[in-house]
């Protein structure tokens, strides 16, 4: 198994992992600041609940908190979510040349233009497996029912 060291990358997709936090992000990423309360409006749940996943974004780096008097003001911050996009380029232009070298393959192959079709079997006979064909009892016949059985 392989450990890999960055643990910030982890947290960035922790947090990205929940539909809610992605839904705070896209909030976050349409204005420059919004308070908490401003944040969590749309939401069908607490404020405690929202909070929590404010704590879980801002462990993550995804999210800055800025407190004002009594009103918390929050911001996107955008260094993590770089360092996910380049991690996931990584492998995209992995993907992006194996598939281009497939499309290639495929391109210089030519594919049969009549394929053969499978015999059809002549009688049920023939799909028996051949420790069954040679048997001439074929199939077991299921015994009467017995005296206990209820109906």
């Amino acid at each position: 198994m392989v450990k890999y060291q960055d643990e910030t990358l982890d947290r960035t997709f922790a947090a990205l992992s929940d539909p809610t936090r992605r839904a705070l992000l896209a909030r976050l990423g349409d204005q420059e600041s919004l308070s908490v309360s401003e944040l969590a409006q749309p939401f069908a749940m607490s404020l405690p609940a929202i909070m929590k996943h404010l704590d879980v974004l801002t462990d993550a780096g995804l999210v800055a908190r800025e407190k004002t008097g009594r009103t918390v003001a929050c911001r996107l911050t955008a260094r993590p979510m770089e360092q996910a996009m380049n991690w996931l380029n990584r492998y995209a232009q992995f993907w992006s040349d194996n598939l281009d070298r497939l499309a290639a393959f495929v391109e210089e192959d030519p594919w049969q233009t009549n394929p053969q079709s499978p015999p059809t079997p002549a009688s049920p006979r023939a799909q028996a497996s051949p420790s069954r064909g040679g048997s001439a009892r074929g199939r077991k016949k299921s015994t009467p029912r017995g005296p206990n059985r209820k109906i």
